[in-house]
């Protein structure tokens, strides 16, 4: 999500009786099962203009294409009773919400009520606006400031967690900004949504950052891009809206192999995305398509 601008778990395809299946170790049944997506979710922020004009039937529409999860970024208005509302009449779940960097001081104890009003697992922060990220020490006051909101959130019963666009792999100082995160905020109040694109075409690796830091990605963001950007040797560029995204699975991003690591990341909630698309309902469509029918 770009606001400076406005799960899975086995699946077992049986190939002989239960009976034999089941005399296997659950370890082979892994390597020899194939993997899906049992629950594929869709951030919000995708159909943000539908959304403003008609809150309940868009939210409508994004179930009827199959989506069993959704992640929020504003509720246009709505009570908490509202939103529980359509979620339940739609059988959705909203494990997650995004809140700006902004409202995690006075507002914060508004926002984490709300969330769990709504029954949240996931309070995210999706950005640190361009003009504090000109101070060299942002990163660690950011640290400090997502340990502290995690601490608040974990009180309350639901976990803190920060999304990643392209610039948190810009060097900082002989230093990514990713890196510092991981470092030094407190992995029990700090999880990791990884934006997989964003990550990817800043000339990251998501599969490298799963096997250093294990368990610590429970979300991810899943959007493709339809050319790779070429990044210096230097580290990423600054992309912004010059990227060339699309659904996912019409892209260039080997999503087999990143899911292949799920397990070890910890991914219990994928969450397709699409920045600027031109027909939002068309393109979560696609997405939800090549990903519910995906197998690794």
């Amino acid at each position: 999500m770009n606001f400076h601008a406005v799960n899975r778990r086995t699946f077992l395809k049986t190939a002989g009786t239960a009976a034999a299946v089941s005399l296997l170790p659950s370890r082979l049944l892994w390597a020899a099962g194939e993997h899906k997506i049992n629950k594929v979710g869709v951030q919000l922020y995708t159909v943000r203009d539908l959304m403003k004009n008609d809150f309940e039937g868009t939210i409508a529409k994004v179930a009827q294409i199959g989506y069993k999860e959704v992640e929020f970024a504003g509720y246009f208005g709505r009570t908490a009773d509202q939103v529980k509302a359509v979620l339940v009449k739609n059988g959705l779940k909203a494990p997650s919400t995004h809140v700006q960097y902004d409202e995690l001081d006075d507002k914060f104890p508004s926002v984490i009520e709300f969330s769990k009003a709504i029954d949240l697992e996931y309070i995210v922060c999706p950005w640190i606006p361009e003009d504090l990220r000109k101070n060299p020490d942002i990163w660690k006051q950011a640290a400090d400031k997502f340990n502290k909101a995690g601490e608040q959130t974990k009180k309350a019963g639901m976990q803190f967690g920060y999304h990643n666009h392209w610039f948190e792999f810009l060097p900082t100082n002989g230093k990514l900004p990713y890196d510092e995160l991981l470092k030094l905020c407190d992995a029990n109040l700090v999880k990791m949504e990884m934006d997989l694109c964003w990550a990817t075409v800043a000339g990251a690796d998501p599969v490298k950052y799963f096997e250093k830091y294990p368990g610590r990605f429970p979300l991810v963001h899943v959007k493709d891009v339809k050319t790779m950007p070429k990044v210096t040797t230097g580290g990423a560029q600054n992309y912004g809206d010059t990227v060339d995204l699309t659904e996912v699975g019409s892209g260039v991003i080997d999503w087999k192999r990143i899911f292949a690591h799920a397990d070890q990341a910890g991914i219990k909630h994928y969450i397709v995305e699409h920045d600027h698309p031109k027909q939002p309902i068309e393109s979560i469509k696609g997405s939800y398509e090549y990903l519910s029918k995906l197998r690794w």
